[in-house]
């Protein structure tokens, strides 16, 4: 069976924004339409370029994003991300990210700092760009 891979949100907003970290994604967004995308990730993305962006960016992103495979957020989900948000202090939508991430056997990709030191967790952290 092929690995399984989740970006989150923070690994997505990097590549739209070209800054140093996308070398460390790009070759997993790569692999869509394999990629696991939580529906919570499509809202945050989407709010995040509607209000950047503009609605024509965000509805181009928004089907890339839906030709993955996309996970809603089961009961079973629901239930682990509570569990999981309280046992390690993440905010709510972190919390359904790793939920959905433990429940697919998925890597996720990030540069957000509330997953560093998880299990099945690739973090790099943000760097700020080089100034011109």
């Amino acid at each position: 069976m092929k690995p399984q891979h989740i970006l989150d949100s923070s690994a997505w907003i990097e590549i739209l924004d070209h800054g140093p970290n996308t070398k460390h994604f790009k070759p997993i967004l790569l692999q869509l339409p394999n990629l696991i995308i939580p529906t919570i990730i499509i809202t945050e993305i989407r709010k995040f370029i509607l209000r950047e962006r503009g609605q024509e960016k965000a509805d181009t992103v928004t089907r890339s994003l839906s030709s993955g495979i996309i996970v809603e957020i089961t009961p079973e989900i629901a239930k682990a991300a509570a569990d999981l948000g309280h046992q390690h202090k993440l905010p709510l939508a972190d919390s359904i990210i790793y939920a959905t991430n433990i429940s697919t056997n998925s890597t996720l990709w990030t540069q957000d700092a509330d997953f560093e030191n998880l299990p099945n967790v690739k973090y790099f952290p943000k760097v700020k760009p080089s100034k011109p």
